[in-house]
C-alpha cells in the first residue's frame, strides 16, 4: 500500500476513534444527568436504567474511565436501589406547617430552648466548613453533651462529654453511632432521653443526608444501630437536624429538597409516639409525600372546603414545573462558574481556551430563554393560586419564590436568640505511651514494663550488675528491664510482633555503637528461642493445627492435684477457666501444636476426673 494512503487510513482511523470517543463522553454525560434527575423525582427504576447504560458503554466500547467514577455509577445504583426498598416503608405525617429560611440560621427557628445554640467555633467543634452544622444545641442545664465534630479521620462523627462534679469527662466518640466512613452530623435526644436522632450521608440513606433514629439499650449500655426514619423524612437531597418538641406536639427536621442554595426547609409535622408505615407505589405519590404540604384551611368559612383533583394536579404540576426550571438555571450556572474557572487555568492553550470559551456562550444563550420560562410558569402558578382564592381556600401568599406557607400553619416559627460563648471545664484527655519502636533525643522506658500475650520479638541491647538511667540507651525507645534471678539487670527494646520487622530494628540498633545486640522472642511473655517462634507463627501460617483439652468437671472445680499434674506435664501451657451459655464451667489447657502429646495428657485427666474431658483442634487465631 503506497505510504500516502496508509497514513490517509491512519488518520481516518484515527478520527473515528475521536469521533466515538466524543460520542461516547456525550451520551454519558447525557445518561449520567438523566439519572440524577430520575432520582430525584423518585424515579428510581429509571434511575437505575440510566447508570446501567453507563455501564454498557463502559463496557461495550473503548470509552476511557477511571476506578472512581465507576464507583460513582455503582454508588448511585444502590442509593436508587435503597429508595425502591424504602418506599415500602414510607409515613404519612400531617403536617403543621413549614418555611423555607437561610441555612445561617434556620435552626434557630426550632422548638429547643432559647439560648441553647451556642456559635461554631467553640470548645467542642471548631469546624465551620460543614453547610448544615452552623451551630451546637448546648443548654445551660445539660449535663450531657451529644455532638458532631470531626474525628481522627477528618471526617465527622459523634461524641459525648458527661459533667462529673465541676468537670466535663475527656469526649469519646459514640462508635454504635459513627459506624459509616462518611459524616454524621447534628445528634438531637428526644425529651425522655432514650432516643436520639442524627443525619449521616454514608450508612443506608437514599443520597444526600438522611435521617436515622436509634434507641438506647438498657441491657447492653450502648445505643442500637441506627435505623433510616424514611420516607418522607429522608429524600434524595439533605435532611437533617429532627428534634422533638419538650411538650410533643410537633416534630420539626430540615431539608434541602425544592428549594434554593442557601435556603433549607423547615418542616413542623404533628407529633407520634409511633407512626404506621405503609408502601407507596409510584414516584408521582413519593414526590407529592415529600413535599409535605401543609393541609390548607379556609377562613370565615365553617363548611368543609376540598379541591378539585383537577386543580390540585394542575398545581402540583405548575409548582414542578417552577421547581425544574430554577434547577436547570442553577444548573447551567454551576456550569458556567466551572467553564469560567477551567478557561482562566486553561495555560494559554489556545484550542483548549476556543473550545471553553464556546461552551460558555452556547451555555449563556439558555439561560434567557429559561428565565423567560419560569417568568411564565410563576404567573401561570400564580393564576392557580387565585382559583383556590376564589374558592376560599388560602390567602394569596406574597412571595416570589413560592416558599411563604404561613396562612395555612399551625406551628409557629418563633426564631430564639443564641447563648453566650460556650465555655466548659473539660478535663484533659489522658496521655497514652506510644510503644512503637523509635529513636528520640532521649530515650524512654516502656510504662508497661510486662510482655505482651502472644509471640512478641525484642532487641536485647545489654545486661550488667548495675542499673541504667535512660541517657544510656542514645534515644533507643521502649526501653524494658528485667531482673535475672541472679540479680543481673538486663535491657531490651522494642516489642515487635513479627520476626522481619525486629529484623530491620535491629541494623539501626547496632548503627548506634550495641554491636552485641541480638533477637530474643517470648510466647505469652514466657522466653523461647527465636527460632521456635519463628516456627510457631508458620505454623499459624501455613494452617498447622493446634490443640486444646476442654474440661467440665462434674464438681464444677478443678482438683488441685490435677492442676498439678497438668502444670508438670504441659510446660508453659495455660489453664483458663470460662463460662459457657448456660452458666456450665469449662477448663481449657493449652495451646498444644503437638496433636499426639495433646491426646495421651487428655487420656491422663480422664482418669483423674469425673465428667467431661475432651482433645480438640482449634483456630489459628488462639
Amino acid at each position: 500500500m503506497p505510504e500516502g494512503k496508509s497514513k490517509l487510513y491512519r488518520l481516518a482511523a484515527l478520527f473515528v476513534a475521536v469521533f466515538y470517543s466524543l460520542c461516547a463522553d456525550a451520551q454519558v454525560d447525557s445518561l449520567l444527568r438523566l439519572g440524577d434527575a430520575y432520582h430525584k423525582a423518585y424515579r428510581f427504576d429509571d434511575a437505575i436504567d440510566s447508570f446501567n447504560r453507563i455501564l454498557d458503554i463502559v463496557e461495550d466500547t473503548s470509552y476511557v474511565t477511571d476506578s472512581s467514577f465507576l464507583s460513582s455509577i455503582y454508588e448511585r445504583i444502590n442509593l436508587s436501589e435503597n429508595g425502591k426498598n424504602m418506599s415500602r416503608y414510607a409515613h404519612t405525617p400531617k403536617v403543621a406547617g413549614r418555611r423555607m429560611l437561610s441555612l445561617d440560621e434556620f435552626h434557630l427557628y426550632f422548638p429547643v430552648e432559647n439560648e441553647g445554640w451556642r456559635k461554631l467555633p467553640n470548645v467542642l467543634d471548631n469546624d465551620e466548613s460543614n453547610p448544615f452544622v452552623r451551630a451546637l444545641y448546648a443548654p445551660d442545664w445539660n449535663d450531657v453533651h451529644y455532638y458532631s465534630a470531626l474525628d481522627e479521620n477528618g471526617v465527622r462523627s459523634i461524641f459525648r462529654t458527661e459533667l462529673q462534679d465541676t468537670l466535663w469527662t475527656v469526649p469519646v466518640k459514640v462508635e454504635e453511632l459513627s459506624t459509616s466512613t462518611s459524616n454524621e452530623i447534628c445528634p438531637m435526644l428526644a425529651p425522655d432521653g432514650k432516643t436520639i436522632y442524627f443525619a449521616s450521608d454514608g450508612l443506608f440513606g437514599v443520597g444526600g443526608y438522611d435521617i436515622y433514629r436509634s434507641e438506647w439499650n438498657e441491657l447492653n449500655g450502648q445505643w442500637d444501630p441506627p435505623h433510616n426514619m424514611g420516607f418522607p423524612f429522608s429524600s434524595p437531597e439533605d435532611d437533617f437536624l429532627y428534634v422533638d418538641s419538650e411538650d410533643e406536639r410537633y416534630t420539626v427536621f430540615a431539608s434541602t429538597r425544592d428549594c434554593p442554595k442557601d435556603s433549607v426547609w423547615v418542616f413542623a409535622i404533628e407529633y407520634e409516639r409511633s407512626s404506621i408505615q405503609s408502601p407507596v407505589t409510584g414516584p408521582e405519590k413519593l414526590m407529592e409525600l415529600s413535599r409535605l404540604m401543609p393541609a390548607v384551611k379556609a377562613k370565615d368559612n365553617p363548611g368543609p372546603l376540598t379541591v378539585p383533583d383537577e386543580l390540585e394536579a394542575k398545581y402540583m404540576s405548575q409548582m414542578d414545573r417552577v421547581r425544574i426550571l430554577k434547577d436547570s438555571i442553577d444548573t447551567i450556572t454551576e456550569e458556567l462558574n466551572e467553564l469560567r474557572h477551567a478557561f482562566d487555568f486553561s495555560n494559554d492553550d489556545e484550542a483548549d481556551r476556543f473550545k471553553i470559551s464556546s461552551d460558555i456562550i452556547e451555555l449563556e444563550k439558555k439561560i434567557p430563554s429559561l428565565q423567560v420560562k419560569l417568568g411564565e410558569a410563576k404567573i401561570d402558578l400564580r393564576k392557580t393560586e387565585d382559583e383556590f382564592i376564589k374558592r376560599g381556600i388560602f390567602d394569596s401568599p406574597d412571595h416570589d419564590d413560592i416558599s411563604s406557607d404561613d396562612d395555612a400553619l399551625s406551628y409557629e416559627f418563633a426564631r430564639l436568640e443564641y447563648g453566650d460563648s460556650l465555655v466548659l471545664n473539660i478535663a484533659q484527655p489522658e496521655e497514652k505511651f506510644d510503644y512503637s519502636f523509635r529513636v528520640l533525643e532521649e530515650s524512654l522506658f516502656a510504662e508497661d514494663q510486662s510482655i505482651p500475650p502472644g509471640i512478641i520479638y525484642q532487641i536485647q541491647l545489654l545486661g550488667g550488675s548495675y542499673r541504667l538511667d535512660a541517657s544510656s540507651f542514645k534515644g533507643l525507645t521502649p526501653v524494658y528491664e528485667h531482673v535475672s534471678p541472679s540479680g543481673m539487670f538486663i535491657y531490651r527494646v522494642g516489642r515487635f510482633s513479627s520476626y522481619n520487622e525486629a529484623l530491620d530494628c535491629i541494623y539501626k540498633v547496632r548503627d548506634l555503637g550495641f554491636r552485641s545486640a541480638y533477637l530474643c522472642a517470648f510466647e505469652n511473655g514466657k522466653e523461647i528461642s527465636v527460632a521456635k517462634a519463628r516456627t510457631m507463627q508458620e505454623q499459624l501460617k501455613s494452617g498447622f493445627s493446634l490443640y486444646e483439652i476442654l474440661i467440665i468437671p462434674d464438681s464444677g472445680e478443678l482438683d488441685p492435684h490435677l492442676v498439678d499434674v497438668v502444670t508438670a506435664r504441659a510446660i508453659g501451657k495455660d489453664i483458663k477457666r470460662s463460662e459457657a451459655e448456660d452458666g456450665t464451667l469449662v477448663f481449657s489447657v493449652g495451646p498444644f501444636d503437638d496433636g499426639e502429646a495433646a491426646e495421651e495428657l487428655t487420656e491422663v485427666i480422664r482418669n483423674m476426673v469425673t465428667g467431661s474431658v475432651e482433645c480438640k483442634s482449634i483456630s489459628n487465631d488462639y
